[in-house]
């Protein structure tokens, strides 16, 4: 099949990038678009306990498994499909799926360290930053990671100022110039990314 049109979109924690994603892919039939998320490349880090967990620095390029992320993304250009188990952030009471990824068209590689990884960046067509000031992007983060993942406050904010913050100020805050678009969400109000996923989807749809 011919080279995929290959979209990249990071964004700081908390900026929308899920929200973004789901308005995005919902113009798009499944053999129209296909995912990939640097999420479900962590290295697995269930082994640790609780202590262990929250000092744990999941925020470094090193925390992924960089080679598997890239070659699954080739293996997609090469017309394959990808067997992948999602990744659930340590928690025990989720059960992992396994993830059928089916090349397509346009392909959607999202991830924090999307455009420090030199190898991945190249292959980007279009890239598009998510971004929301610190108070925000952290009252978000709070809310999704007590919630759904069950960490406490402590460790939630344990992380935010030695993981979450010194990362995305080395590791992808100096992509965000070079963009080709950025979107600042710093309102919960829908209407913004879903006029921005509906503007690039026309964009991409066949005449």
């Amino acid at each position: 099949m011919d080279k995929p049109y290959v979209i990249g979109i990071a964004g700081s924690s908390g900026s929308g990038k899920t929200f973004f994603l789901k308005r995005f892919l919902e113009h798009f039939t499944p053999e129209q678009v296909t995912l990939v998320s640097q999420d479900d490349y962590y290295i697995p880090a269930n082994t640790k306990t609780k202590e262990e967990n929250r000092l744990y620095n999941f925020d470094l390029p090193t925390a992924i498994n960089r080679t598997g992320f890239f070659q699954d993304i080739k293996r997609l250009f090469e017309g394959q499909t990808i067997y992948r188990k999602e990744y659930t952030f340590n928690n025990p009471d989720i059960t992992p799926k396994t993830l059928e990824i089916r090349p397509a068209p346009i392909l959607i590689v999202e991830g924090l360290f999307i455009f420090h990884y030199e190898e991945v960046n190249e292959l980007l067509d279009y890239r598009i930053f998510l971004h929301a000031e610190e108070s925000v992007a952290l009252a978000r983060r709070l809310r999704r990671d007590r919630i759904e993942r069950g960490y406490e406050h402590d460790d939630v904010m344990y992380k935010w100022i030695n993981h979450v913050v010194p990362a995305f100020n080395r590791y992808l805050l100096p992509f965000k110039a070079g963009a080709d678009l950025l979107i600042q969400n710093n309102t919960d109000e829908p209407q913004i990314m879903d006029d921005a996923a509906r503007e690039i989807a026309n964009r991409l749809k066949p005449a």
